[in-house]
């Protein structure tokens, strides 16, 4: 059994690699409470604020995952870790294989001996690849991704079915619509554009601006996936193997989407920093990259309906609150 948001326990674990600022991921741990003198090494260490323990380790080491599951014996299992970037992917491909296949691996290899009262983890809006119908629905088909990056969450989606069907592990796939907020990846696209402006450099704009994301503030990210949590993954009590829905299964299994459900002009949302930053923005307009899509839009009825998801954080609150952090952690 699963317990309630307000009785849980986190057991947070990280392999704080420099794929980005190691010293960003470090302070995050402070924030939560985590004396920094002990984050550099291999031995867990307990929050001083909150229910919250902490371990470094690599999750492509599988013993490394099953010593943590036999120790904390976890109710409920959360993963969130994977190489992020899809232009990341096209130039260091085998990080992807490890990071984003092996790990996930692991951790189903661990839910099997362990076998949590759910999984849920992060996939990808990525998935979606070359298919133009939107919103994006969990109903239609993702077999077409454009990018490594995407391939890896897709393909963690097959495994993750596998395990739910051959050992009963309920499993839900969340895929995310452009995450933003404080404490975020620096190679995001607000991040980039912030630091740019303050710095008067000038910000590369690709499509020449006519793109669309669905901008998803973290606050809005985090209630949907406590909500999915504590609800596992059960049968589809209509499924039919004849013709079988990509979204369900026999098996303990569900595919939903979380995004805001707005996609917002990409020019749009320059404007919204720029107003913000009390700057102007020096574009450089380029064109669409290898493994980018046009638009990102998230149809999210299912979690609508049967989580009681309401994403409330607009683009304009939600922006307001990354620059005030910004500002701040970077003195700027």
């Amino acid at each position: 059994m699963l317990a309630s948001e307000k009785n849980m326990e986190v057991y947070g674990v990280d392999v704080m690699n420099d794929y980005y600022d190691p010293e960003l991921k470090k302070n995050r741990l402070v924030h939560l409470g985590f004396d920094p003198k002990g984050i550099d090494s291999d031995q867990e260490i307990q929050s001083s604020t909150l229910p919250i323990r902490f371990k470094r380790i690599n999750l492509a080491n599988k013993s490394s995952v099953m010593e943590v599951f036999e120790k904390f014996q976890p109710d409920g299992v959360v993963h969130l870790a994977a190489q992020a970037g899809v232009r990341y992917s096209l130039t260091h491909p085998e990080v992807y294989l490890e990071s984003n296949m092996t790990a996930f691996l692991n951790i189903l290899e661990a839910c099997r001996s362990f076998v949590p009262a759910h999984l849920v983890y992060a996939s990808s809006s990525s998935v979606y690849g070359l298919n133009t119908e939107i919103p994006f629905s969990v109903k239609k088909g993702t077999n077409h991704p454009v990018s490594l990056y995407a391939a890896t969450k897709k393909s963690n989606e097959l495994m993750a079915h596998c395990y739910s069907h051959l050992y009963q592990i309920p499993t839900t796939g969340l895929r995310f619509f452009t995450v933003y907020g404080p404490w975020g990846r620096p190679d995001m696209a607000l991040f980039l554009f912030s630091k740019a402006i303050l710095n008067g450099q000038p910000i590369d704009v690709y499509n020449h601006g006519k793109m669309r994301r669905d901008f998803t503030y973290i606050d809005d990210i985090v209630n949907g996936i406590v909500n999915v949590l504590l609800k596992p993954a059960q049968p589809s009590t209509d499924f039919n193997p004849l013709r079988p829905k990509p979204d369900v299964s026999s098996a303990p299994y569900r595919i939903l989407n979380i995004g805001h459900s707005k996609p917002v002009e990409l020019m749009d949302f320059v404007r919204e920093i720029e107003k913000q930053l009390g700057k102007t923005a020096k574009l450089n307009l380029m064109p669409l990259q290898p493994g980018d899509v046009l638009v990102s839009y998230a149809d999210v009825t299912e979690l609508a309906n049967e989580y009681g998801y309401r994403p409330s954080i607009s683009i304009e609150v939600g922006v307001e609150r990354f620059i005030r952090w910004f500002r701040n952690y970077y003195q700027v």
